[in-house]
């Protein structure tokens, strides 16, 4: 199956320590791709490696959501978790168990165009494809550019708040 013409529109991360529930950071990741931006996500990688008490995790998930027929959104994210430990923490008198260390999120927003390959069978198509995006859809190209951008940065900034909120506990 073709892959389409990636152009990579965002690249940014976020950085954070201290005490936070991984399982329920990652599952907040997770289902922010699902319900808000209706992303089909894969987990490509995971990892974890054991250093005393502690591990050191990465995963890397690749969230796609098809916008049209012809433009798709790729969101690559990488997650390096450090020196992770179990702790426990008082609130309120209530002694509860959760982890400490820190975490790296990685984002890169790529928006695929013709990821059917419809426009690679042959020369002539490839000409009509330069044609179409340069006079046809040139300005939509630009408003989903747009929209990825926003999709990129609303998630780092929830997963950044939800760290912040989480540390504050």
């Amino acid at each position: 199956m073709a892959s389409g013409e990636k152009d990579i529109i965002f690249t940014s991360k976020i950085k954070s320590t201290g005490i936070f529930s991984f399982k329920d950071f990652y599952k907040f990741c997770y289902v922010w791709f699902i319900d808000e931006g209706g992303f089909d996500v894969a987990e490509e990688k995971y990892k974890e490696k054991l250093s005393g008490n502690s591990k050191n995790i990465e995963i890397e998930w690749l969230a796609s959501k098809k916008i049209t027929d012809y433009f798709k959104f790729e969101i690559k994210v990488d997650y390096k978790i450090e020196n992770l430990t179990d702790v426990e923490v008082t609130k309120d008198g209530v002694k509860s168990k959760t982890n400490k260390g820190g975490v790296e999120v990685g984002v890169k927003g790529v928006l695929v165009r013709d990821y059917d390959g419809k426009f690679d069978k042959d020369a002539f198509r490839k000409f009509l494809r330069g044609v179409y995006e340069k006079y046809i859809i040139a300005a939509r190209r630009m408003q989903f550019e747009n929209n990825l951008v926003g999709l990129c940065n609303e998630f780092l900034e929830q997963a950044k708040a939800y760290l912040d909120l989480e540390g504050k506990k």
